[in-house]
């Protein structure tokens, strides 16, 4: 049920917009406030999905409603309400954030339909929001140890700025949750967040993979191709595995973190990009670059802010969390009833060798929910130990 609110000084004129609306449309939930003192505490107490909101009124005029509902819930469209003498200070609040303007007095139609348009857009930003938080539940990070801990205080101190960061760690520890979190967590959070695993390329693509070509640049080049990097022009892009990048690749790399600009393959045009760098690496790159196979001005450009995820044999007090996660999570994508581990099957998990880390982890728990009973059993994870 849509909730409307309308802030208007002149008693008359909130009685015919009561009317109307609640003609319109029965399900709308029409509140009233004389003046706009009134209705900022209303709006602090109660979430509207639109307020019609006056312009011209005594102790608060609509102005500084605009601005005072855009800090507190800025999600709340707005349409101001203008007289025939504060049409160039309505078209102001539209700058200001409003959704929209009607003038006195209100055309119904007009009227109805930038209600029914604004209420539409409401319901866009809920669910868009409503889907924002659906994926941000498939890249949680699970775990309560002091080293997940850190990794989390780290994220919060980190992710506001645009400081370029480099997580380290064995394989299936999760760096890509660490580099999800600080994208998600981030001003760039509405902007793209591009994933490029570097070791999975061949060195003679990588080039044109992150920062694309021309046509004819090379044999296959059949037409012009954005890479990687404009791609997420205005979010970020997470190089996962760069310590398996070619030297040249870190070359241009460098220069694109130097000077916010690349180049295509066979191009010499200069595109400025605005994109934050997160990188990844299982290596040990500090001895990569004693053995020549890492560039040192580039592991300095990307290392500002360097982020050790630890292994699963380092963070045990974790399993149990993790080992519950993944059951209710993967007996969701079975269609199966939610499965349980015995504090004995849990117990041996915990002292299990996961060189695998936490991929293996899933995939140890996901065979078991699959080919155990309704409770996983001790003598379901020694089975799979005997194997």
């Amino acid at each position: 049920m849509p909730k409307i609110l309308i802030i208007e000084d002149e008693a008359a004129i909130r009685r015919v917009l009561v009317k109307i609306l609640s003609e319109e449309n029965d399900t709308y939930q029409v509140e009233e406030a004389e003046d706009g003192l009134v209705g900022i505490e209303k709006i602090k107490k109660e979430d509207y999905d639109l307020v019609l909101c006056d312009i011209k009124m005594p102790k608060m005029d609509g102005v500084e409603v605009l601005e005072a509902v855009k800090k507190i819930k800025p999600e709340t469209p707005m349409v101001m309400i203008s007289g025939h003498g504060d049409l160039d200070t309505a078209v102001n609040t539209m700058r200001l954030g409003a959704f929209d303007y009607i003038s006195k007095p209100p055309d119904l139609n007009r009227l109805l339909n930038t209600v029914r348009i604004a209420l539409d857009r409401k319901e866009l930003v809920v669910e868009n929001k409503r889907l924002k938080k659906k994926v941000s539940k498939n890249y949680e990070m699970i775990g309560e140890s002091d080293g997940i801990a850190r990794i989390k205080n780290m994220i919060d101190k980190v992710a506001p700025t645009d400081a370029r960061v480099l997580v380290t760690g064995p394989n299936g520890t999760g760096k890509e949750l660490v580099a999800h979190w600080l994208h998600q967590k981030s001003e760039r959070s509405k902007g793209p967040m591009i994933e490029v695993n570097c070791a999975a390329i061949p060195s003679e693509l990588i080039e044109s993979e992150l920062f694309g070509h021309v046509k004819g640049a090379f044999t296959s080049a059949a037409k012009d191709r954005a890479g990687k990097f404009e791609a997420a022009n205005g979010g970020t892009i997470f190089l996962d595995e760069i310590g398996d990048m070619s030297l040249s690749a870190q070359a241009k790399v460098l220069r694109a973190l130097q000077e916010s600009r690349i180049q295509r393959v066979g191009s010499d045009k200069d595109i400025k990009v605005n994109v934050r760098v997160v990188a990844a690496t299982n290596k040990n790159l500090k001895k990569e670059i004693e053995d020549g196979k890492f560039r040192e001005d580039l592991y300095h450009r990307l290392a500002v802010i360097l982020i050790e995820v630890p292994a699963l044999n380092d963070r045990r007090e974790d399993i149990p969390l993790l080992i519950n996660y993944f059951a209710q999570k993967i007996s969701n994508e079975h269609g199966n009833v939610n499965k349980s581990f015995s504090d004995k099957a849990i117990k041996l998990l915990q002292n299990y060798d996961w060189t695998g880390n936490i991929r293996e982890l899933r995939n140890v728990v996901e065979r078991l929910i699959i080919l155990g009973g309704t409770e996983v059993s001790e003598s379901d994870v020694k089975a799979f130990a005997s194997k």
